[in-house]
């Protein structure tokens, strides 16, 4: 179901159960103008209980007894609290008179006070099952008293809010822009956007300065000069020279159904755009609360501030976690798959925040970062906690002095473990790789008094970033230092430390660096197994604002020749530690208890290209061009020929013949090998190449119409389960069938597949722990067995080395040994009779790359794949946040395979 058609139904479902829907400016007919009514306030707030003071004058006096009350043309007794074990507005009355009707002695006047109680019974409505119902609800509605007798009536206009502050998608601009005009004279306001959402629209962005010089400095003199030459920054500031400099200070959201947050940064915009001081409580080091205060024109005189509403736009519309293509953005802040996540690489790329605040709920506490260990090795860790720490504290305190929250908690103080920061994912950590004290802010309660958390939270981090602006912007100066002399300070160590708390230090693996001197991406088919996943990895490290060259001439280093072209990333640079941390193999975690998110980068292996590690020093001192934008590669067609042989060895290859099957093109495919080729490659004419060789990268030769082939049929394929697999599906070019009936080849990585359909022959492909129940629940395959293991926050993974069996149509294009992720927890304990084992974990010991998985070892040698008659199963996830893109290819072929 779409997300509009979601919407949609939400609607109805209120209409049906409520017995309306909201209802903007009504006007009743009957009304003259002798009849007014007034209310004490017009807002109304679904998570605080209210009572309003309301008069009216018909212009008479009427029957008390006979006047009909209603809100939104219903009456008021209609008005029910939600019931949720009926799963309908059912319950206690929502609207009721606290004062019955009367009139002012003398007058017409009627005054009566009416209780607005708790629609959801509850002043937090944070829980999921709550938060896809209030939107609907959201709107003004007329409350109207009517003299049926002689059609008389008065009406009111009362707004229905899930708190008073909360703002839907359209309503945030017209705020913003509001904000703007009301900015206090002088003061330097730049409505931007950071890009586009997946459906289009405006990442709205705010800049606000004391002056447009103060951004035209930091933009132009300093940000650059920070990652090129802090040593000189760090001098100047020593020496007095560095004057008037500002740092910046971002506030995000990314998860706009964690409310609150979006509304708190619009808020936060206000009072710094608009104020020229804002008084609010604090603590003491003694806990002893204290009035303090911002001076605003003195903050300004230290910092910009950056305001990004919300990273994820099209979740605001849809009230959704997720963004319109159903990826939650805070998992894939370093995968970048996503439109919204490359946008906010960008922004942070060209600001280089010092600090980074990010706006989340809900958790029984009041929770602010930095995490618990374990920390991602490839941070500075020592230097980010120098203030990261202290920042926290005050924003604690001011979210607690001024609201009825009594405690926060700062997970590396608090809490042992089981909130770390080693995955670079979430926006957070992500921002620390950039030199940013990155803080995810997590509130209790989806209510004003958590957004009122929020806004003095930033309110605490504002004033902390302007009075400590040099000790902080020399931290960041020495991160990135630190990278540009190749430094790897022991003073980071004590900050790595095992499960019971030891000091490891950084996992060095024998070598005088944690870093190595140079990472090499070569181009060359030769030592390249993907040439455009190569450009796109230099693409996305300059997105990214990393310093990526290409050689200008073959270079020897050590015993490797690296030809002309290839992309060389000299790690002597400010943010090597990010380089390092999405091209390294990665840790074994597995010791510990839990881990929040997958902790897996590793770009080289889940997008399968060649990157080498190089330890060398000035290995490529002379001879390299710097890169600023990358030109995608051609399709090279070296010699004209009648039929060319489309080599299985890339997404782009399963890409052009979706497309050519869509035109109904003819494409064979090969089921044996010949000469150059294998199984599972493609064949079109010339006529065919013609169409799609300038919009796809495919490797070619000419074929020699030896081999064996069938012809390929456009399969219809139904996906039923992850976002994901669905985003794949299309990415690839798939056919997308609306219901199982009609599809060709089912795709499931939920288990929601209809076992009937499986077992009259529909070709089914599962993917991952819930399919492998699935099968194993519905006796789909008798002898069939497997076993999985989960941690409560998430499911095991690891990148394993596994043994392929290369040759066959399902495994075209892969190797005898390949590297392949699993991230649900599952292994194939049992194959049923004659089935056809496709991969299995490698028999070795070093098998286990890296990730998380607790006891491991019973992984050896299990298999993970395997297919018989019209069913296939993969313990590994193709498919998992679209980031493992170098196993699409086992999924296309499986596809493809099916279509008989």
């Amino acid at each position: 179901m779409g997300k509009k058609s979601l919407s949609i139904l939400m609607a109805m479902m209120v209409f049906f159960t409520f017995g309306f829907a909201p209802v903007q400016a009504i006007t009743t007919s009957e009304s003259v103008s002798a009849a007014t009514m007034k209310a004490s306030q017009s807002l109304i707030s679904m998570t605080e209980e209210r009572e309003i003071e309301v008069t009216a004058d018909l212009g008479y006096s009427a029957d008390l007894s006979k006047l009909q009350w209603t809100f939104g043309g219903k009456p008021l007794d209609q008005w029910k609290q939600w019931d949720p074990s009926a799963k309908k507005y059912s319950g206690s009355p929502y609207i009721t008179f606290s004062e019955p009707p009367a009139y002012i002695d003398g007058t017409t006047k009627i005054k009566a006070k009416l209780k607005f109680s708790l629609l959801y019974g509850t002043e937090d409505v944070s829980p999921r099952s709550l938060r896809t119902l209030y939107p609907a609800l959201i709107g003004t509605y007329e409350l109207a008293v009517k003299d049926p007798a002689k059609g008389q009536a008065a009406n009111v206009p009362l707004k229905l809010n899930v708190y008073d502050e909360y703002l839907k998608w359209d309503e945030i601009k017209p705020a913003i822009d509001k904000i703007s005009k009301e900015a206090i004279n002088g003061r330097y306001v730049s409505y931007q956007t950071l890009g586009s959402s997946s459906e289009g629209r405006p990442m709205h962005f705010m800049v606000l300065a004391k002056d447009k010089a103060s951004v035209d400095q930091y933009l132009n003199q300093i940000a650059q000069q920070k990652l090129e030459n802090p040593a000189e920054l760090k001098k100047k500031m020593a020496n007095g020279q560095l004057k008037n400099y500002k740092v910046p200070i971002w506030i995000n959201n990314i998860h706009p159904d964690e409310s609150p947050g979006v509304d708190a940064i619009v808020e936060l915009y206000r009072i710094f755009a608009t104020e020229k001081s804002k008084s609010f409580k604090t603590a003491d080091n003694q806990g002893r609360e204290k009035e303090t205060s911002i001076n605003i024109d003195k903050a300004l005189d230290n910092v910009i501030f950056l305001f990004n509403f919300t990273q994820n736009p099209d979740g605001r519309v849809y009230n959704t976690r997720q963004n319109a293509n159903g990826f939650d953005l805070n998992r894939d802040n370093t995968y970048q798959t996503q439109i919204e996540t490359q946008n906010l690489a960008k922004g942070l790329s060209k600001w280089l925040p010092v600090s980074l605040l990010d706006f989340h709920g809900f958790y029984d506490e009041f929770v602010i970062e930095p995490c618990t260990p374990p920390h991602n090795q490839n941070y500075e860790y020592d230097l980010l906690m120098d203030g990261m720490v202290e920042q926290a504290e005050q924003m604690g305190k001011a979210g607690i002095a001024n609201t009825k929250y009594d405690s926060y908690l700062i997970p590396l103080k608090d809490w042992p473990n089981k909130f770390d920061d080693a995955t670079p994912s979430y926006t957070s950590t992500f921002s620390m790789f950039h030199g940013a004290m990155g803080h995810t802010v997590e509130i209790p309660d989806l209510n004003a008094e958590s957004y009122k958390a929020l806004v003095n939270a930033g309110l605490g981090a504002a004033k902390y970033v302007s009075e400590n602006k040099q000790e902080l912007f020399r931290n960041q100066l020495d991160i990135y230092e630190r990278g540009i002399l190749g430094k790897d300070d022991r003073a980071t160590d004590k900050w790595f430390v095992n499960p019971e708390g030891e000091e490891i230090g950084r996992d060095r693996k024998g070598n005088k660096s944690f870093f190595p001197d140079y990472y090499v991406i070569p181009v060359d088919k030769k030592l390249q197994k993907n040439v455009l996943e190569a450009h796109k990895m230099a693409d996305y490290l300059i997105r990214n604002g990393i310093k990526v060259s290409q050689s200008s001439k073959t270079i020897k280093a050590g015993k490797q020749t690296y030809p002309k072209g290839s992309y060389v990333i000299d790690m002597k640079q400010a943010k090597r530690g990010f380089v390092n941390a999405v091209l390294y193999d990665g840790e074994d975690l597995s010791d510990w208890e839990e881990m929040y998110a997958e902790v897996v980068n590793s770009f080289h292996d889940l997008r399968g290209f060649t990157r080498m590690e190089v330890r060398s020093a000035n290995a490529f001192a002379k001879g390299l061009q710097p890169v600023k934008k990358v030109t995608a590669p051609k399709t090279e067609v070296k010699e004209k020929a009648d039929s060319y042989v489309v080599k299985n060895s890339s997404n782009e290859a399963v890409k052009a013949v979706n497309k050519l099957l869509r035109m109904k093109a003819p494409v064979q495919q090969l089921t044996a090998g010949g000469k150059g080729y294998a199984a599972g490659d493609y064949v079109i004419s010339g006529k065919e190449l013609g169409l799609v060789k300038d919009s796809y990268y495919l490797d070619l030769m000419s074929y020699d119409k030896k081999g064996k082939t069938k012809v390929l049929k456009q399969p219809k394929v139904f996906s039923t389960g992850s976002a994901a697999s669905k985003y794949v599906l299309k990415e690839l070019g798939f056919e997308i069938a609306k219901s199982e009936n009609e599809a060709d080849v089912v795709v499931d990585d939920a288990g929601l597949a209809a076992k009937a359909l499986i077992q009259t022959g529909k070709p089914y492909i599962g993917i991952g722990s819930s399919s492998l129940n699935f099968a194993e629940k519905e006796n789909l395959l008798p002898g069939f067995d497997y076993s999985t293991t989960t941690g409560s926050r998430a499911s095991h993974e690891g990148l394993l080395w596994t043994d392929v069996s290369a040759g066959q149509m399902m495994t075209s294009g892969y190797a005898k040994k390949e590297k392949l992720y699993i991230a649900t927890g599952s292994y194939i304990k049992a194959v049923p009779k004659d089935a056809a084992i496709l991969a299995k974990v490698a028999n070795q010991p070093n098998f286990f790359i890296s990730g998380w998985w607790p006891k491991h070892e019973v992984l050896q040698g299990q298999t993970i794949a395997f297919t018989k008659g019209n069913i296939t199963l993969f313990a590994n996830d193709i498919t998992n946040k679209a980031h493992p893109q170098y196993s699409y290819r086992l999924l296309a072929n499986s596809i493809y395979a099916a279509m008989k």
